[in-house]
């Protein structure tokens, strides 16, 4: 777990000196078992509570989520030097356990290398992580650094799986194919949406920093203006954007879809973080889980006649 480094550390005076230790953390959530594991390992969701307090940002310059891959961030404090944590994964097996190395340096100096153990449990209602940290430290007060930050992270953790909705579906076509009809702009405005919505689109780029700007026209008439804002497109692997009520207007979920083989069929996870847990169980409410799952049916029913 990258960026969760309270980055207040302090320079050893002895950069000889070593120092080791073992910490360990416990959270229960208050959500599906599905949801924290998303929530932890999604670049999306990781970007939204990744900063431990309000006086740091995070900014993300890679984020590979899985084995092999890695994720870079910075973290930024006003006045002091950015702290750059380099995550690498090393084990990646879903809703039960994840580990991965990080290092911890500054001004190119390396403060701390790390390896990081999460166990997870949990059911549909809830669920229980444990993350484990082997600590090595070449700076003072790292070990205390670690212990604030890592534990601000993760009650940040908890707060945002408390607000991510997470759907999903097996649809029986290759990636390619259904990676193809996601993102070609004249075929994403066929499916996107619940039963009987339709879609007019204003503007479309679907790309990295594209946009697209559209009204969402339920079956009664209603329009719902949309405009969702990508920030990352990883062919054929995921999207991450942003959702605004309207063009540029407030966000109201950071959101990313993930496409992964499976079998021969392919595997879609739409996942939403919504900007306050209010939101997110209004939108429970109304039948967002639902709806949500008829949008992925019209994906599907969309990939099969093609």
């Amino acid at each position: 777990m990258t960026s969760n480094f309270n980055p207040a550390w302090t320079p050893a005076r002895d950069p000889a000196q070593g120092r080791f230790a073992t910490l360990t953390f416990e959270r229960d959530v208050a959500a599906p078992l599905s949801v924290l594991w998303q929530a932890w390992t999604a670049p999306a969701a990781r970007a939204v509570w990744a900063a431990p307090t309000p006086s740091v940002v995070v900014e993300f310059l890679e984020a590979d989520t899985r084995v092999g891959g890695r994720e870079v961030s910075l973290c930024k404090v006003e006045g002091q030097p950015d702290i750059r944590c380099e995550c690498g994964w090393l084990d990646l097996e879903p809703a039960r356990r994840s580990v991965n190395y990080e290092v911890v340096s500054c001004e190119g100096v390396t403060q701390s290398a790390a390896l990081v153990t999460a166990e997870f449990s949990g059911t549909q209602e809830r669920s229980r992580l444990v993350v484990t940290v082997q600590l090595s430290s070449l700076a003072e007060d790292m070990e205390a650094g670690y212990r604030q930050g890592f534990g601000a992270g993760l009650d940040n953790l908890a707060a945002v799986a408390r607000r991510t909705m997470v759907l999903q579906r097996v649809i029986r076509a290759p990636r390619s194919i259904v990676w193809n009809s996601w993102m070609n702009p004249e075929a994403l405005p066929q499916w996107w949406g619940p039963d009987g919505y339709s879609c007019r689109t204003t503007r479309i780029d679907l790309r990295t920093g594209g946009e697209w700007v559209f009204d969402m026209i339920g079956p009664d008439g209603t329009v719902y203006p949309n405009h969702h804002l990508y920030h990352e497109v990883r062919p054929e692997e995921r999207i991450g954007y942003a959702l605004l009520w309207g063009e540029n207007g407030p966000k109201h979920a950071d959101a990313w879809a993930l496409l992964e083989e499976q079998d021969g069929a392919t595997r879609v996870t739409l996942g939403m973080v919504f900007s306050t847990e209010a939101e997110f169980q209004q939108a429970k409410g109304f039948g967002a889980i639902e709806l949500g799952q008829q949008t992925l049916g019209k994906l599907e029913r969309f990939v099969k006649a093609r």
